[in-house]
């Protein structure tokens, strides 16, 4: 049986399961890395197999489709091989892992490589942490400059607006004002060329009046004419030349009239079509005014729409001081580019100014990452010390309790007792005695004495370092914990400067024609903004400040003094012990004041019964008589 028992003592000395473990855990870290490795390549390699169908002609995808197909049949294939060969090894791993090794050493050699495997750990999961961060802030980044174009574009765009409708604004006063002076130049032709008709056709009338009355007098010199060849021709007797005169006369005069009558006729003619023409120029007049009545009565309309959008945006000039006033106080020159500087316009200034911005807001939300994954660290790492430190107290104790056996096992050997064989040792102090002295240990029922001093002073060394460690965990825990009021408080100052910070992008958002982000860190920031500027909250404090301001002076100071007291943490220790004091010496005085007159009480009773027995022993005899008397 001892020779089995050395045997598979050698066998398992050979076998190094120490050794074995360390080379287990150094595969199983590699393939976890492998995993995370071939996780990455695989996605790496679906984006490449989708830019490579969507870059690639048709028909040259249909030759390699089959190959693809192929080849990840074969990789599908070999990642299932992979996943049971490492399903198999975890398996394996996970048995021998947990098989307990019988010195210290492996149990120290196990703690620290607890702490390496943590820290590899913990190192593993800040940089993903830090990849993943890098990649929001690349991608928030990205969002930021999206929006700064499109709020800078847009801010161009309604400034060329409002430069537009000014310059049409001016042109069509413009051409207002050249319609209305046209307008009334051509009025002031119509109204000289209807007074010229005018007077033309008067002098027409004129002119054919006097024609009229001239013809009514050749008609009357025919008439008479006539009527005197009726006498000459009843005047048979007169000589023949004077019927030739009469004859010539007669002739002359019609030839007169029908002269005068065809000057009548063109007259005629002439003031018909003087008033035709006067007609349709009358006509023509009022077509023209109508239309330019028409086209007034547009431009005044327009000039109206024009007015309004100028009224509606009014405060192009406040906007532009504001921008200005802007300018001087966030984007001042310095003084090394003034005039370059002064000279730029305001886009260039906005977007160095929300790059600036930008870059701060990276900074400070870069810096809050990196110290809230250093606060998560610190506090998984506490965490993992508080259980390695409470698995050393348990050990710590479970060796102590062994070490209580083993004293009391040996103390009844000083004293002379019967000796106890080696069945009421523990096990685990059997296999390290064993192990520390060789299998050509005694097999006999007693411990040498060297042997269990050596033991303790093992177990006394252990405990010791034990104990320091525990000492050192403790200070670190401290430490983290003062690291982590100072991250907090950091914290708490960087959410205030974000919500400053956000506070400015706000003011740059409300410009007309900005559009609304739905970030969740900006909508976090809102809320806190939004908080601030509370109408309620505000009108609460002026109300409470309106109340205060009426209060009397002394309530003033009585409220200050509770303010005060309340807001200190010495003075409200103070106040108290104040207090105290004052109640216990108020309680002392009255109870004072209340034993005195107890006192007072009780000696005035103490004199009127001695009074009294002394009136009734030495003068009743005299009272007697004294009564005596008085009845007689």
């Amino acid at each position: 049986m001892a020779a089995n028992v050395g045997s598979m003592f050698q066998y398992w000395k050979r076998f190094d399961l120490q050794q074995l473990q360390r080379e287990l855990d150094a595969t199983a870290t590699v393939l976890a890395n492998r995993q995370d490795e071939s996780e990455q390549s695989r996605k790496r390699l679906i984006e490449q197999s989708r830019e490579f169908k969507k870059n690639t002609p048709e028909d040259l995808r249909k030759q390699v489709a089959p190959l693809l197909k192929s080849f990840q049949g074969e990789i599908d294939a070999l990642s299932k091989r992979s996943k049971e060969a490492e399903a198999a090894f975890l398996n394996v791993y996970k048995r021998l892992i947990d098989v307990p090794e019988v010195t210290i050493k492996a149990l120290k050699e196990k703690i620290r490589e607890y702490e390496q495997t943590l820290k590899n750990q913990a190192e593993t999961i800040a940089l993903e942490k830090e990849q993943k961060l890098q990649n929001d802030f690349a991608e928030k980044e990205r969002k930021l400059q999206e929006t700064q174009m499109s709020t800078t574009s847009k801010l161009e765009e309604a400034e060329h607006k409002v430069q537009t409708l000014q310059t049409a604004l001016e042109k069509t006063r413009t051409e207002l004002f050249d319609l209305k002076t046209k307008y009334d130049e051509e009025i002031t032709a119509k109204a000289d060329e209807i007074e010229m008709i005018m007077t033309d056709l008067e002098r027409a009338n004129q002119r054919a009046e006097v024609a009229q009355r001239e013809a009514e007098t050749l008609r009357e010199q025919l008439s008479s004419a006539n009527h005197s060849l009726q006498l000459a021709s009843q005047i048979q007797k007169a000589p023949d030349v004077e019927q030739a005169i009469e004859v010539l006369t007669r002739s002359s005069l019609e030839v007169e009239l029908a002269a005068k009558e065809r000057e009548i006729a063109q007259l005629v003619e002439d003031v018909q079509r003087l008033q035709a023409s006067l007609t349709k120029l009358r006509e023509n007049s009022a077509s023209q005014i109508s239309q330019l009545e028409q086209q007034l009565s547009a431009k005044n309309s327009t000039l109206k729409q024009l007015e309004e959008k100028l009224k509606g945006q009014a405060d192009y000039e406040e906007v532009k001081k504001e921008l200005n006033i802007l300018k001087s106080m966030e984007f001042a020159p310095s003084e090394g580019a003034g005039t370059q500087d002064a000279s730029r316009p305001l886009e260039v200034l906005l977007l160095e100014k929300n790059r600036s911005l930008q870059s701060e807001n990276a900074a400070l939300r870069i810096s809050n990452s990196d110290l809230s994954g250093r606060c998560a660290e610190l506090q998984v790492h506490m965490t993992e010390v508080m259980a390695t430190a409470a698995e050393q107290r348990e050990l710590i104790a479970r060796l102590e309790q062994d070490l209580s056996t083993i004293q009391s096992i040996q103390r009844p050997d000083a004293e002379g007792a019967a000796e106890l064989g080696l069945e009421k040792i523990p096990e685990p102090i059997k296999e390290a005695t064993a192990l520390f002295y060789g299998p050509s240990a005694p097999a006999s029922g007693t411990l040498p004495e060297g042997q269990v001093d050596s033991l303790l002073s093992i177990i006394s060394s252990q405990r010791e370092r034990f104990r320091a460690r525990n000492q050192e965990l403790e200070a670190e825990n401290r430490l983290a914990q003062h690291t982590i009021q100072a991250l907090q408080s950091e914290l708490d100052s960087l959410r205030a400067d974000n919500i400053k910070l956000y506070e400015k992008i706000k003011f740059l958002q409300s410009y007309p024609g900005r559009g609304g982000s739905s970030d969740d860190t900006e909508l976090r920031y809102s809320t806190q903004y939004e908080e601030r500027l509370d109408p309620f909250s505000s009108f609460s404090k002026r109300e409470r400040q309106r109340k205060y301001l009426s209060l009397s002076p002394w309530d003033k100071a009585t409220l200050s003094m509770g303010r005060l007291v309340l807001s200190n943490k010495m003075a409200r220790t103070i106040g108290f012990f104040y207090t105290l004091f004052l109640h216990c010496l108020v309680f002392l005085v009255l109870y004072k004041l209340a034993w005195s007159e107890s006192v007072e009480r009780d000696c005035a009773t103490f004199c009127a019964k001695k009074f009294a027995d002394h009136l009734h022993k030495f003068h009743e005899n005299d009272h007697g008589a004294a009564a005596g008397d008085l009845w007689q």
